[in-house]
């Protein structure tokens, strides 16, 4: 049975300031699930409609019907269990390799696929904005699949990190050179936008290299492409350079 605490506790959870204040996030569905729990982030409790997950000790594992589920899900069909993680400490940030960057980018679906777009290619650092969506947000931590807990998130200053690293810093334009004729280094930030705004005036003045996918489409009328989908054909043309 659930309480009335611990249901008012998860539900809180949806929202960063009480994410922020217990230090707990959730994740639901049994894939995502199962990936943090073979990660270094601390259970606090598993909430199961089913018989799953019997090596997590009985003190943390609970078993709820399928309306009790429904009270402390953020779905509009919940999956089959619910688990709070303790938000793990900030690691330090290696200023090596290639590092994403975003700016101000605001839809937890898209911070989530761009996570785990960062997992597949190898990229170990994703520098975000202070404006830009929380990682623990619950639609970010369903969109990471699991890829949360293998990439190393770190929220600050953009402008500041920019004015400081010795790395060359990459920006996307509609008019920047096209990606793919340019020679693509081992090493730089990659900076990326805004849904709709792209990237912001005074982010841009600190751009050194200013690159673009071009439209091949006859109409030339597309006037950008998903910060997302962008993202994947960037790491993938300086992966494949």
């Amino acid at each position: 049975m659930l309480s009335k605490n611990q249901i008012k506790l998860i539900t809180s959870l949806q929202q960063k300031k009480y994410r922020k204040q217990e230090q707990l996030f959730f994740a639901e569905g049994v894939k995502v699930v199962q990936e943090l729990l073979h990660s270094n982030f601390e259970l606090q409790e598993l909430f199961t409609t089913k018989q799953d997950f019997l090596s997590v000790s009985k003190d943390k594992l609970h078993a709820i019907s399928e309306a009790e589920l429904k009270k402390i899900s953020a779905l509009a069909t919940p999956n089959s269990c619910l688990a709070v993680f303790k938000i793990p400490k900030a690691k330090e940030m290696k200023e090596s390799g290639l590092i994403l960057a975003l700016d101000d980018v605001r839809d937890p679906g898209n911070l989530g696929t761009i996570i785990r777009l960062c997992d597949w290619f190898g990229i170990e650092t994703l520098f975000c904005s202070e404006e830009t969506v929380d990682i623990f947000n619950p639609k970010v931590v369903q969109a990471t699949m699991g890829s949360i807990s293998r990439v190393n998130v770190v929220y600050g200053d953009l402008e500041n990190f920019l004015v400081t690293t010795k790395l060359t810093v990459f920006g996307t334009f509609m008019d920047g050179k096209n990606i793919y004729q340019e020679s693509l280094p081992n090493d730089g930030v990659i900076v990326m936008g805004n849904e709709a705004n792209g990237i912001s005036e005074a982010v841009e003045k600190l751009v050194t290299d200013r690159i673009a996918i071009p439209r091949f489409g006859d109409l030339q009328i597309t006037e950008s492409l998903n910060v997302a989908t962008a993202t994947a054909i960037i790491l993938s043309e300086f992966k494949r350079n």
